[in-house]
């Protein structure tokens, strides 16, 4: 307990109260939601065959799939309404690149995300120094911010296409029996599939805390603390303005600023005749000249 005390006053656990650790561990818990749901799926339907012949009929044929929905290798028998003979039919379509692009995604995305909040907490002065460990963290954000993108819409339109596969009604037409009007083929038990309809929304939600968090380490990059300095030049540059006013040391030359309306760089006469009958000038020359008069 004192261990934990002596963390939290030198600051350790401060950065949990930044927004970049706050969403990162958003990220992993989505993370987790978003596999968990679609790579632990595990579902089926039921189909009634009614046979004219009530001697042949199955009137509960349970067909299951799972994750990766590799629905052609799912089999299932089914009456032909033809004496005792059954065929063996399977699913059609094949979605199994979609769904485990998506779950290895939630994978990385999980791993990554949980060891950035341990080095935020535990790893700061590393994570800051050289200004490397922010630009590998908004690039990697960045990458991941594409890739939930495109894994979700491409797990979005698979999960269509799984239902449009596993729907009852498509899978009756794939039987013999059931194209004969004096049997009567129909479903018992549609696959529940809220869970993948969970998966996909977790999906859309990781990009979108992946996407907002990519100007929260933005922040912690060199190229943000390096847009709000100053230039180098500035400096310079306002030097250089006092340098070309009046405060340059040559205006106070003969052809300076201050000479013109003074005269003190040319004969200045206030008086034609002076108090010893002789005119006195207010040029440079002026004060050594009165000198000697005196």
């Amino acid at each position: 307990m004192e261990a934990v005390n002596q963390l939290a006053s030198t600051g350790t656990f401060r950065a949990v109260k930044e927004p970049l650790a706050f969403l990162r561990a958003l990220e992993w818990l989505f993370a987790i939601f978003a596999f968990a749901t679609c790579g632990g799926y595990s579902g089926g339907l039921r189909l009634s065959v009614d046979c004219a012949n009530k001697t042949e009929s199955d009137l509960s044929i349970d067909i299951a799939f799972a994750y990766p929905f590799r629905l052609h290798q799912v089999n299932f028998d089914a009456p032909t309404c033809e004496g005792k003979r059954r065929e063996t039919l399977s699913l059609i379509g094949d979605f199994s690149s979609s769904a485990e692009f998506f779950v290895t995604i939630a994978v990385f995305a999980f791993l990554y995300s949980l060891a950035a909040t341990v080095v935020y907490i535990f790893f700061q002065n590393k994570y800051r120094e050289n200004n490397r460990g922010p630009l590998i963290d908004f690039i990697v954000t960045v990458v991941f911010s594409f890739l939930w993108l495109v894994g979700s819409s491409a797990w979005a339109k698979g999960l269509s296409d799984v239902k449009i596969a596993t729907d009852p009604d498509e899978v009756l037409l794939l039987m013999s029996a059931c194209k004969q009007q004096s049997n009567k083929c129909m479903p018992v038990r549609s696959p529940v599939m809220s869970s993948l309809n969970t998966s996909v929304v977790f999906g859309f939600l990781n990009f979108i805390l992946w996407a907002g968090n990519i100007w929260f380490v933005f922040k912690e990059t060199g190229w943000h603390s390096s847009g709000q300095r100053h230039p180098p030049d500035t400096m310079e540059k306002q030097s250089s303005s006092y340098n070309q006013g009046g405060y340059n040391q040559d205006n106070y030359g003969p052809t300076g600023g201050y000479n013109q309306p003074a005269g003190f760089g040319q004969q200045a006469n206030y008086g034609q005749v002076g108090e010893y009958g002789q005119q006195q000038s207010y040029s440079q020359s002026g004060p050594t000249s009165f000198a000697n008069q005196i």
